[in-house]
């Protein structure tokens, strides 16, 4: 496990030199590509959330593609269309840009919800269904969708379905003045991601993500994740709680998170790391509790605040 913490250390510390004074950020996004989950990035423009997955594609030597997400985006846009050959007499698939490694869909919630839902398939399955007919995309494949605050004008609400499909929801905040200072110097010149170099290859992170299904999770901790998702269900504030959907995503995202820090098996404490970004947009609230300003990472909180940590057998033994 050295080796491979090492590794993934060299990749965060990669990224790093384009984007400052975000670590925990980096980690939860490397911990859903081992996972092999999606990642929802919300925040206001222009705080680094592009540049972030530009330089993980980089860091990885990843496929890249980009799909901006604008008004009048159709599905065949993302997913790829078949065209008519004259010469050949014959249909020609032409691949969407969601036919890559790692996709960045920018500004998704700026689409019509027809065109955003040409990416579940794709999230979910790993695959994409054009004319009929079935095509598997290829592994790795990782997207980190943007989107803007629902406050800013010309934004769809994503979909309760659709923002399922994301293993993690992050916010980027704004840098620090000394962060964004270090930001000011570092790009004077020239950009630093033109010079970022590959660390990790394909076939590399493929070997990590089999090795995550192999971290051991006790039963305490399987309890702890079921417990944390029946009190979603329960809870005062919240209208529709995490589905069976949510527990799993939290089981892998632990699993995943264990790995990157060198450990062989899941503690109580990853769990409750994780719930917030894990959870937080899986549950409904309730319509009033827009007026008190309360979402959904609020309702995690009390929830994880109410409920006692576990011990495991291995954390016993020690």
């Amino acid at each position: 496990m050295e080796k491979e913490r090492s590794a993934l250390h060299d990749v965060i510390e990669n990224i790093e030199r384009v984007v400052v004074g975000k670590r925990e950020e980096i980690e939860l996004s490397l911990t859903a590509l081992l996972a092999k989950g999606h990642v929802l990035l919300e925040d206001v423009p222009g705080v680094g959330k592009t540049m972030m997955v530009r330089a993980i594609a980089r860091s990885v030597g990843a496929e890249f593609k980009r799909i901006q997400f604008t008004p009048d985006l159709l599905p065949s846009d993302v997913s790829g269309i078949s065209i008519y050959n004259q010469k050949t007499q014959s249909f020609e698939f032409r691949p969407g840009p969601v036919m890559s490694n790692v996709v960045l869909a920018d500004e998704i919630n700026r689409t019509s919800p027809k065109t955003q839902s040409a990416l579940l398939e794709a999230l979910e399955e790993g695959s994409v269904t054009i004319d009929g007919q079935t095509r598997t995309l290829e592994d790795p494949f990782f997207v980190m969708a943007t989107q803007n605050p629902i406050e800013y004008g010309g934004t769809y609400p994503l979909p309760e379905a659709q923002l399922d499909r994301f293993l993690f929801k992050l916010k980027m905040g704004y840098p620090s003045y000394d962060q964004e200072l270090e930001v000011l110097k570092r790009v004077e010149q020239k950009h630093p991601i033109e010079a970022l170099e590959e660390v990790l290859s394909l076939e590399e992170i493929l070997k990590m993500q089999e090795d995550v299904t192999s971290v051991y999770v006790d039963d305490a901790v399987k309890q702890y994740i079921i417990s944390i998702v029946n009190e979603t269900r329960t809870h005062r504030d919240v209208q529709l709680g995490v589905s069976p959907r949510g527990s799993i995503s939290l089981m892998k995202a632990a699993q995943a998170f264990a790995y990157l820090k060198g450990r062989d098996y899941v503690i109580p404490d990853d769990v409750k790391h994780l719930s917030p970004v894990t959870l937080s947009h899986r549950v409904i609230l309730r319509s009033d509790m827009q007026v008190v300003e309360k979402d959904g990472e609020d309702v995690i909180r009390d929830v994880l605040s109410t409920l006692r940590v576990p011990l495991t057998k291995k954390e016993a033994v020690q």
